[in-house]
């Protein structure tokens, strides 16, 4: 590989966000070559510090037996420089609008009209520097009935109509219990933080961008939207459990040895299905003659495959029986087995990463592949305010200043580091 450096050296980013959707399009972009820095807000800097596994770190010797932060903080903001302050002193703010006036993107994910209030809006850091780049994470948005509402994940999921659409027929909706929404939407604001540096290369405006979870979930659904809008009332979609609503069949189904496997059938695969279960006198039931046919006798045929799945035997015998005629499908994994991969492995979709108060551990890795340079194999986090010094001189800072706002308590910084430097002295 020609190692050439990633796409985003250069740019500087100022990242003012905490938990999942704002760290990760930052921690992207990071991976992408901007130097991002994660500006944290006093006392405890961003909360996803305390969250994950912390409890090797007392059996490693971190200081005062907790570790700085742990495994879920880690996956999230690696690749970043961290400083903390206290955002509610005015000099905090005006050591933010500093950094701004020399950045090229600042990510937020405040609720709306926090920054404002701030006199950090896009408006006010418009001012002071004509070609910034800002982008803001919500649940819902700036504008709109919802705009003021805070949110997390969950709560975007449910505004979107997807928690309703999972689960059981006859029971209770279903928590999809992962940041898929918040993931998605860092990857979304992202994509916008790179749309918008394009268009300023080109004409030399900045401007601020949006991305929101209750946006993101509702982009997911690929089929039912038009539906409703064209049927008005006549249509509904309705919790399938482990089937697909349009039939096929396509879901999830049980083999001979109570393990799963899902399979997908469209319209012009299912001779391929009935070649694969040796049953060609499925082609002539009247009941499967059409795909609308197998939708509405999907419970029949769903019962037809998982008998014959039971004799076929287990799991990787039903799969090979499937793949032998090309029919789509793939395991129900678990996770500690997707972790053990060698495919995920060899392409670093499952990254090993070390750190030095927790231990070896996998993250995920880069899901984006360039031809011209690979991510880094070596990602570290930054404790909290770790780099206040190395990151404010590089901005214009002299040393006594930023001694000055230490002794002011502007700037903050994890315990651990001032034992470190009076072990060192």
């Amino acid at each position: 590989m020609d190692q050439r450096p990633p796409m985003l050296t250069g740019y500087k980013v100022i990242d003012i966000t905490q938990f999942v959707a704002g760290p990760t399009c930052t921690r992207l972009l990071a991976e992408m070559g901007a130097d991002v820095v994660k500006v944290e807000l006093a006392p405890f800097g961003d909360r996803a510090r305390a969250q994950g596994l912390k409890a090797q770190a007392a059996a490693r010797g971190a200081a005062k037996g907790a570790a700085p932060h742990s495994t879920y903080f880690f996956q999230h903001n690696h690749s970043k420089r961290c400083i903390a302050l206290d955002f509610k002193h005015p000099e905090g703010r005006a050591l933010l609008r500093t950094m701004i006036a020399q950045a090229d993107v600042v990510v937020e994910n405040f609720a709306p009209g926090v920054m404002a209030r701030a006199g950090l809006s896009y408006e006010d850091l418009k001012a002071i520097n004509p070609r910034i780049v800002m982008c803001s994470i919500s649940l819902a948005g700036q504008s709109g009935p919802l705009a003021d509402k805070p949110g997390y994940d969950y709560m975007g999921q449910a505004y979107a109509g997807i928690t309703g659409l999972v689960g059981d027929p006859d029971g209770s909706p279903a928590m999809i219990t992962m940041a898929i929404g918040d993931v998605s939407t860092g990857v979304s604001a992202a994509l916008s933080v790179v749309a918008a540096l394009l268009h300023r290369e080109r004409t030399g405006e900045g401007q601020h961008v949006e991305a929101t979870l209750v946006d993101t979930y509702f982009h997911m659904h690929e089929a039912s939207v038009p539906r409703i809008a064209l049927r008005g009332g006549a249509y509904e979609p309705k919790r399938t459990g482990s089937q697909h609503p349009d039939g096929g069949p396509t879901g999830i189904f049980r083999c001979g040895d109570g393990r799963y496997i899902t399979l997908m059938s469209l319209a012009h695969q299912w001779p391929q299905l009935v070649a694969a279960m040796g049953r060609p006198e499925l082609l002539k039931d009247e009941r499967f003659a059409s795909a609308s046919l197998r939708k509405a006798n999907n419970d029949a045929l769903k019962d037809i495959l998982e008998d014959w799945l039971a004799g076929v035997g287990t799991r990787e015998e039903c799969l090979a029986a499937l793949e032998k005629e090309r029919v789509p499908a793939a395991p129900v994994l678990t996770l500690s087995e997707v972790v053990a991969q060698p495919h995920l492995k060899a392409r670093g979709t499952v990254r090993r990463v070390h750190d030095p108060a927790i231990g070896s551990f996998d993250v995920p890795g880069m899901p984006m592949r360039f031809s011209a340079w690979s991510a880094d194999d070596g990602p570290k986090a930054g404790r909290l305010g770790e780099h206040n010094e190395e990151v404010l001189k590089a901005f214009g800072l002299t040393g006594a200043e930023i001694a000055r706002l230490y002794a002011e308590q502007v700037l903050v910084r994890d315990a651990t580091l001032d034992e470190a430097s009076r072990e060192a002295g």
